[in-house]
């Protein structure tokens, strides 16, 4: 009887466990398919930051291309100062020989008119 026993109480374990059993195996499945899916997430997330590291890597790039237009823009700048103050002393210069050279042709007049009234005593 006890061995009898033992049977019967096999038969309905087993099949309470059953469903039990389907369920886990369902949830199982589930599980793995889920990991799939953090797998593919990961992978993709792999390449994101591949394609960031790409971007830094540009963007460290144009910075420093920056720098260096902003600092031959400053050298332009600089030349650009220093070639109008150079302009601004060519016409002062050039002004001043535009006074000397009336003065001169005036002078130049006045002595042509003293030799004439010179020459006509």
């Amino acid at each position: 009887m006890d061995h009898e026993l033992k049977e019967v109480f096999r038969a309905v374990l087993k099949e309470e466990l059953v469903p039990i059993i389907q369920r886990l195996d369902n949830i199982e499945t589930r599980l793995e398919n889920v990991e799939a899916r953090l797998e593919k997430v990961e992978a993709r997330l792999e390449n994101v930051e591949v394609r960031l590291d790409k971007v830094e890597a540009r963007l460290d790039n144009l910075e420093v291309r920056f720098d260096s237009v902003e600092l031959e823009q400053s050298q332009m700048k600089q030349a650009i100062m220093e070639t109008n103050e150079a302009v601004k002393r060519i016409e002062k210069n050039q002004e001043q020989q535009q006074q000397l050279i009336e003065l001169l042709s005036y002078r130049s007049i006045e002595q042509e008119a003293k030799l004439k009234r010179v020459s006509s005593l």
